[in-house]
């Protein structure tokens, strides 16, 4: 199943808990990997703890420690039941993935019992494309060496979600920027207010 939040976990936690029910969930926090160092520490121990205060079994699965060693990643996706994506700069993730194999690993386990939760930037990496999202995430951002941007998304959804529209969120603003750009350039999304949240069975759509 896919659990696609807006913001954090969003208002339908008991339906999250039981998709997680009996599931080791990989935290993924590697939206935030441009960010200072102790900003980026305490951040994703408050967002780590927000699940796992739920009471799901989660562990930490930073991306970065798979780098260049896709098998290393496909043996640790073994023995997962699912990951928690937090959110951040969704290009930053993008590229993440990307280095680590996870875009492609991740698609072995579309069509199974694997969970994909997450929020922000962890929901809008799924998309075709991710055209739409340069006015609330700088694309240019590129934090590992010899990275650069990926504008390509995993193609799981085929549509861009837009998080934080008209939400009490700093980034709200920008989001009508992109809702605006991606109406006239014709690109398919659905907007997110934070709180909302969308289930979907897990099935790559691109790769059907």
């Amino acid at each position: 199943k896919l659990y696609l939040s807006s913001f954090r976990v969003g208002d339908r936690a008991k339906e999250l808990q039981l998709l997680a029910a009996g599931k080791k969930i990989g935290f993924v926090p590697n939206a935030l990997d441009h960010a200072e160092a102790e900003a980026r520490a305490a951040s994703n121990a408050k967002s780590f703890g927000e699940v796992r205060d739920l009471g799901l079994d989660v562990i930490s699965l930073d991306l970065r420690e798979f780098f260049g060693n896709t098998a290393a990643l496909r043996a640790r996706l073994a023995s997962l039941g699912g990951v928690w994506v937090r959110g951040g700069n969704a290009f930053v993730l993008r590229q993440a993935m990307h280095l680590s194999g996870f875009d492609h690993l991740l698609m072995d386990v579309a069509g199974t019992d694997f969970l994909y939760g997450g929020y922000s930037a962890g929901v809008c990496v799924l998309a075709p494309r991710l055209d739409g999202l340069h006015h609330v995430d700088d694309p240019t951002v590129c934090p590992y060496p010899g990275s650069s941007v990926i504008w390509e998304g995993l193609g799981i959804l085929d549509y861009l979600v837009l998080p934080h529209y008209k939400s009490d969120h700093p980034e709200s603003e920008n989001i009508d920027r992109d809702v605006e750009y991606c109406t006239k350039n014709g690109i398919p999304f659905r907007t997110l207010r934070d709180g909302e949240v969308i289930i979907e069975d897990f099935s790559p759509r691109s790769a059907a």
